[in-house]
């Protein structure tokens, strides 16, 4: 089963209370309606923790931000404002945890790893951006917990390296085709890329961090075995933040859910399938042996005399050397199924 992480991000603009509030949306159960089926919901939340100490420069942090976006007068100030206490995410992670969800945390420094001394996540994720951070990604191998990797900005050295330090430590690790374009154009999405890992990295488990408008890719992430899907979630895409935009609402959450789930179901087996509840539409849709025209008692049934008609309950016309050369029991209109009771 695809392994779903909504990713709560920055979306809750720096309130426990909106998180919990895309928790509880998240955690609903996900039906079909059309053949009453109650679905495998989402698997997992995901939140960021960041330390601003080391997370920006000085300039960067004094930089006037004038955004429609902005919660602060300074790009610093408007980090402050979305961050999350540790004490905050560990709340977030025992709501998540209560309502029967798995937890995934980013960390981006080794000061923000402070929050592990509160509560171990179910896996800890690795932002693109960070693949490169040699240092942060031996300090969380160390840590024992499984790891998810992203790669939206690295080529194969870059990963290498990264896989390199963490599996001195363990392997349990995952990696995640990803495009660092907020949203990303369809031409950049390349989900071809998830056969190039799941061939030159057999140990790993392969997945999707998609950051395209709707849920289409993920979707057919999921048709090319990607075995995890990220995505960014909300609770109402019109809220003030750069993230809303390109995060599925509370309706968007449940239909990714819902196709991702039939999806697995639909996949089936690698044969020529015939389902059992097919049996009646064959039945009724297939074309048997039937006669071109009216056929009187005692005719021999030539193969001029036959054509093909629905229903599929009589003979196949590979069947027909059963009744070519027999006897009519009695007479049979044009445009009639021969059945067996007919022959002699």
């Amino acid at each position: 089963m695809t392994y779903i992480i909504g990713e709560i991000g920055q979306n809750h603009n720096g309130s426990v209370d909106i998180a919990k509030l895309i928790i509880d949306f998240a955690s609903r159960p996900v039906r079909d309606n059309l053949f009453d089926l109650e679905l495998p919901r989402i698997n997992a939340v995901k939140l960021t923790k960041r330390d601003l100490t080391e997370e920006l420069s000085e300039t960067k942090m004094k930089e006037p931000y004038n955004s429609p976006n902005s919660f602060g007068v300074t790009y610093g100030e408007h980090r402050e404002y979305l961050e999350l206490s540790d004490s905050d995410h560990f709340e977030c992670y025992k709501y998540a945890k209560g309502k029967g969800l798995e937890f995934v945390e980013t960390i981006t420094s080794i000061k923000a790893m402070s929050v592990l001394k509160l509560f171990k996540p179910d896996y800890l994720k690795v932002a693109s951006r960070d693949l490169t951070n040699l240092p942060l990604l031996d300090e969380l191998a160390k840590t024992g917990i499984p790891m998810i990797i992203s790669t939206g900005m690295a080529g194969k050295k870059q990963l290498d390296l990264a896989l390199e330090v963490i599996t001195s430590h363990h392997h349990n690790v995952s990696i995640l085709h990803c495009v660092s374009e907020y949203p990303t154009h369809p031409d950049n999405v390349n989900l071809n890329t998830i056969d190039y890992l799941k061939e030159n990295y057999p140990k790993y488990q392969i997945g999707y961090s998609d950051h395209t408008i709707g849920i289409s890719a993920a979707i057919a992430a999921v048709a090319k075995g990607a075995e995890i899907i990220e995505k960014h979630i909300t609770i109402n895409r019109d809220m003030k933040g750069t993230d809303q935009k390109g995060s599925l609402g509370i309706d968007g959450q449940q239909k990714m859910i819902r196709d991702i789930r039939l999806l697995e179901k639909s996949l089936g087996i690698k044969d020529v399938f015939i389902s059992k509840s097919t049996h009646q539409a064959k039945k009724k849709l297939e074309r048997s042996l039937a006669t071109k025209r009216d056929l009187a008692a005692g005719h021999i049934i030539e193969e001029n005399d036959l054509c093909m008609l629905s229903p599929g309950d009589g003979y196949t016309w590979n069947e027909r050397s059963s009744i070519l050369g027999k006897e009519l029991l009695e007479p049979i209109p044009a445009n009639e199924i021969i059945y067996p009771h007919f022959l002699k």
